[in-house]
């Protein structure tokens, strides 16, 4: 088990190169970062400064890389595909723009997916899963399709499944980036309560309003972190987690009986 004081990422001097010869750039270029565990950071920045690459670094599914990447105190060049491959789905939940799900499974079988490779029998990951869409107000969506769903019901059932497995890592990639503003807010709301619960959080953006529910704001230019600057995040509101489908009642005031 890694110290408790030791950093969930560590890198140093990492460099990322696309392209041969005169064609080749850097995509990332000599990037020291380091990040707590608990905190909630955001990366905001022009398009094509790195941070979709850096966000595939930290998440495992990019390994040609110069530089050191440690994880929990490992170095991750030391780590065998198959280790990285258990940490991807036990200990980091990926959350994108696209979605991801599979349009063909119902949206339990969308959630439970990530679980089959923790060797449960099916009948424990629909019941983990169900109980998961159910935090997210959805249980009467169990067995509708993707396609069925609305944009912010889809990105939910998206947290949920990137959270079946409870990771403690969540990386999430403009998650309200195809969302309507009260989409958005909702599913925000949902991101900080899991920062408060402990989860660290990365998330790449372009929307300079959400970064007012991170504790860590870095900007990123031409592959480099230009600034990074710690915050107090905005407290989560007591109603962020109503369902999207519904319409909350406000009860109107009783009139004043005529004396």
């Amino acid at each position: 088990m890694p110290d408790t004081n030791t950093p969930v990422i560590k890198l140093t001097g990492l460099r990322k190169r696309f392209g041969i010869g005169n064609a080749q750039h850097h995509a990332l270029d000599g990037v020291d970062l380091t990040i707590q565990k608990g905190e909630f950071v955001a990366i905001m920045g022009p398009s094509g400064c790195g941070k979709t690459t850096l966000l595939n670094i930290l998440g495992l599914l990019d390994h040609h890389i110069d530089g050191e990447y440690e994880l929990d105190g490992r170095p991750v060049i030391s780590l065998s595909a198959r280790r990285q491959a258990r940490i991807r789905s036990q200990q980091i939940g990926f959350i994108f723009q696209s979605f991801n799900l599979i349009s063909r499974l119902s949206v339990i079988d969308n959630v439970a997916l990530p679980l089959t490779y923790k060797g449960m029998t099916k009948l424990n990951r629909l019941k983990r899963a169900s109980e998961m869409l159910a935090a997210f107000h959805l249980s009467e969506r169990e067995y509708y399709m993707p396609h069925q769903l609305s944009g912010g019901q889809t990105q939910r059932v998206a947290i949920a499944r990137a959270l079946v497995n409870t990771p403690s890592i969540i990386l999430a990639d403009e998650p309200t980036g195809n969302l309507d503003s009260r989409s958005s807010h909702i599913i925000m709301e949902e991101l900080s309560d899991l920062h408060r619960r402990g989860n660290t959080i990365i998330m790449v953006t372009h929307n300079p309003g959400l970064t007012t529910y991170a504790s860590r704001i870095i900007t990123m230019l031409d592959g480099k972190i230009d600034t990074d600057t710690i915050r107090k995040p905005r407290k989560a509101k007591a109603d962020g987690k109503r369902p999207l489908n519904k319409t909350v009642k406000v009860k109107k005031p009783k009139k004043a009986k005529k004396s």
